[in-house]
């Protein structure tokens, strides 16, 4: 078997979380839906092989952990948000690269929704 890689991808997409974010006055006041997509590398052979959630980037964790990020956050800008998520995932979860989607539907009207999405980190590199 070749070195590890993370060229796998584990993934969580619309993630819904109901928090404050934005800078306008009632943006303070009203919990807004939050739409979180993340892809996270991974290698996932040895979870695979061994069947065993404790080799795998456990993705309820993750979503937990984002949503309680996001909560407690009470961020003005989803590039706030995005970093803290990058970091965060890259840091508990041990994930050497990350992409994160914050979406904010409705937020200018006529638009479905708004957002950013990043990347974070190298697939090749150790978290």
């Amino acid at each position: 078997m070749t070195a590890a890689s993370n060229q796998d991808t584990v993934f969580i997409r619309d993630l819904e979380v109901r928090a404050i974010i934005g800078i306008e006055d009632w943006e303070r006041k009203k919990l807004q839906p939050i739409l979180i997509d993340l892809d996270m590398a991974c290698d996932a052979r040895r979870a695979a092989e061994e069947d065993d959630i404790a080799q795998a980037v456990n993705y309820r964790s993750v979503a937990k952990a984002a949503e309680k990020l996001t909560i407690d956050g009470a961020f003005q800008l989803v590039e706030t948000l995005a970093e803290r998520l990058a970091a965060m995932v890259r840091t508990e979860f041990g994930v050497s690269w990350v992409r994160v989607r914050v979406r904010k539907p409705g937020a200018v009207r006529f638009s479905r929704e708004v957002g950013v999405e990043i990347e974070r980190g190298s697939r090749g590199s150790a978290a």
